[in-house]
């Protein structure tokens, strides 16, 4: 349930109402607009008709919330969040770029692709340094080395980084590191993980899992707000269905659905999606067109080489080509794309 108060209420009348639903033994989350103050009532809420909210200054309207997710939904905040990591605004009207290779292998590959994408107008560097792999032979990531060499590079160019996090253990570790959290598709139902880093103060970019339902996917956003960290980011990686030709079938129809459902901004994988690297740019300008508010796309110097993921990854100069073709389609929609630095890519072929 949530409870709508008119935004020039004074402090102490809004503590009134959260004192009340307090003593009552509910959990308050406040979402502050312009116009109103929405409290988000959690709990049972069966006892709260016993309280006549009505009388207390300041209190517009009550509303009871259907779905399961509560904090997620557009009942709860009806403006879109607005996410800032360090200079970078997601969520608004740019559309935010995260690029880099799907793992890091060494201090050449994980800078040279750093000062690339971010000559191209990427605005975050992503990179993994725990790859949970489907097979247990497979490179597993460089752990602590590969953290500290995206941080390096990220500093280095003055790009953001995303990484991702694997286990509740891994939080401290990871977070010296990283701007962003990642959850990754296979951890969407960690529930413990989740509400471990609800108690963060880092914002998290949470994948919808392989076979996840949209109300599913934002369930698990549910328990990352729940414990107070409201920065969640989702994202849409494509789900498993009976098509093997590509890697995942990439659900773009889940963009304006949960732009409808939902206040959380939303961006787009193509690369793991498709699974190969022909269909990436393709997907990325259509998740543009239907309202992503970012990407997130691996790019490696040379993919034939990638020790993971080399078939869906593009070259850096591909990736350069897929910048510049987005950008109209980003105004043709109202948005704005960042513009890559012409000077320092003719540097950089020279």
């Amino acid at each position: 349930m949530i409870i709508v108060m008119n935004g020039k209420t004074d402090d102490a009348d809004v503590e009134k109402v959260i004192h009340k639903l307090y003593e009552m033994g509910h959990k308050v989350h406040i979402s502050r607009g312009e116009r109103r103050i929405i409290l988000g009532v959690i709990g049972d809420v069966e006892n709260l008709a016993s309280v006549p909210f009505y009388a207390f200054n300041g209190v517009e309207e009550i509303i009871r919330i259907v779905k399961p997710y509560k904090l997620a939904s557009r009942e709860f905040k009806d403006f879109d969040t607005i996410i800032k990591v360090k200079d970078v605004i997601i969520g608004g009207k740019e559309v935010i770029v995260m690029a880099g290779p799907c793992v890091i292998e060494n201090e050449k590959q994980i800078f040279e692709t750093a000062r690339y994408v971010k000559a191209s107008g990427a605005k975050i560097l992503r990179g993994g340094a725990f790859k949970p792999r489907t097979s247990p032979y497979s490179f597993q990531g460089l752990g602590e080395e590969g953290l500290k060499l995206l941080a390096q590079a990220g500093e280095e160019t003055g790009l953001a980084v995303v990484t991702e996090v694997m286990s509740v253990n891994q939080i401290e570790l990871v977070g010296k590191y990283t701007d962003i959290f990642q959850v990754g598709a296979r951890n969407m139902q960690n529930f413990v993980l989740l509400k471990e880093l609800g108690k963060t103060k880092k914002p998290i970019l949470l994948k919808r899992g392989l076979s996840a339902t949209i109300e599913e996917l934002l369930l698990s956003a549910e328990y990352i707000l729940s414990q107070g960290n409201y920065e969640v980011i989702l994202c849409e990686r494509g789900i498993r269905t009976f098509e093997n030709y590509t890697r995942n079938t990439l659900d773009l129809s889940a963009v304006p659905v949960l732009k409808r459902l939902s206040h959380l901004p939303i961006i787009v994988d193509p690369s793991h999606a498709t699974g190969r690297w022909r269909l990436v740019s393709p997907m990325a300008k259509a998740a543009i067109a239907v309202g992503a508010d970012g990407l997130l796309i691996e790019v490696h110097p040379d993919p034939r080489s990638s020790l993971s993921d080399g078939a869906q990854t593009l070259r850096l100069d591909t990736f350069t080509q897929l910048m510049k073709e987005l950008s109209p389609i980003a105004q043709a929609v109202g948005r704005e794309l960042g513009t890559s630095a012409e000077n320092d890519l003719e540097r950089m072929k020279n």
